[in-house]
């Protein structure tokens, strides 16, 4: 792939990134956890939405985000219910007490990995 489509794929899943975000009502502490512990700085980079190469950790990131939404606004008629749940606290695994947005700004991979398998799991059940 050349470098310029590396660079709209970046752009894009930024846009998506932060859209998500705003949707979602994250802090920007939130975001640089979700995003892997970036730094406040890449975090102003980010979202100013260049065009730009991003880790392949960053897009599978991201990928794994987009489809927790994805997820999330299928199970739920509305916007707001969809955006509701993401902060409503269950004890169900592998939450136990916190909400899906506590849990994945952990910042591991794995915390994302683990919610999207998660609505994954119960949009197809």
């Amino acid at each position: 792939m050349a470098i310029d489509d590396e660079k709209a794929k970046g752009h894009v899943a930024l846009k998506g990134f932060f859209g998500i975000c705003r949707e979602w009502d994250c802090t920007q502490e939130d975001m640089m956890q979700m995003l892997g512990g970036v730094s406040r700085s890449t975090l102003a980079k980010y979202q100013k939405l260049p065009h730009v190469k991003l880790s392949r950790d960053t897009l599978e990131r991201i990928s794994y985000i987009l489809g927790i939404y994805k997820s999330l606004r299928v199970m739920y008629p509305t916007a707001d219910r969809a955006n509701r749940r993401v902060r409503l606290e269950t004890s169900e695994a592998p939450f136990a007490g916190t909400s899906a947005l506590d849990f994945m700004v952990r910042g591991s991979m794995k915390h994302l990995m683990e919610t999207r398998r998660y609505f994954d799991a119960k949009r197809a059940g």
